[in-house]
């Protein structure tokens, strides 16, 4: 899955019965610059690596000489070259520019006071939002939404998407996830 949480909530809840004695939440909140109880990084799917996007560079190139191989000493070649180069630049640039719209990253970070997300921008634009856990709504739009079960949290005013570059299904588990550490902080 395209997120990962760095920091889990594992231990049991104070209010649970069962042993709280040194739980992340105890003493740890966000005004005093201790670490999250819970922390969370998302980013889009990169379903193809560097080294295969060079591969993929060569291997069309090397399709595209075969029709041009028997054009050599022939002045239609000439016609046909132009535009089997463009076809190599635009896939060349379409990769480039999709790798850089890929290095989204969103970080969810949890305290007991507090929650935050921080999204970073292929731009190097930086979005901030917080609020307190205890008023967040976790919300899940079926439809509606820019894409099909669009997830959204909303709190002091405000609502933001997580997670839109997932599939609806890493979506739905997402907010199964949330749902319960949220329950539990």
């Amino acid at each position: 899955m395209p997120y990962t949480w760095v920091k889990r909530l594992n231990e049991a809840p104070g209010n649970s019965g069962a042993s709280s004695q040194g739980a992340p939440w105890t003493s740890a909140t966000a005004a005093s610059g201790a670490a999250p109880a819970a922390e969370l990084h998302l980013w889009p799917n990169r379903s193809l690596p560097r080294r295969g996007f060079g591969l993929v560079i060569v291997g069309t190139g090397l399709l595209l000489l075969v029709p041009l191989l028997g054009l050599l000493g022939r002045p239609e070649l000439w016609g046909i070259l132009p535009f089997a180069l463009l076809t190599l630049i635009g896939l060349w640039y379409a990769f480039r520019a999709s790798y850089r719209a890929g290095q989204l990253i969103e970080q969810l970070r949890l305290w007991p006071d507090r929650i935050e997300i921080q999204r970073y921008e292929p731009s190097g634009q930086r979005r901030d939002w917080h609020t307190h856990p205890h008023w967040v709504k976790l919300s899940l739009h079926p439809d509606g939404g820019p894409v099909e079960q669009y997830l959204t949290l909303s709190g002091s005013g405000r609502e933001v998407e997580l997670g839109a570059f997932l599939s609806p299904e890493e979506r739905v588990a997402l907010k199964d996830e949330l749902e319960r550490l949220l329950r539990r902080i």
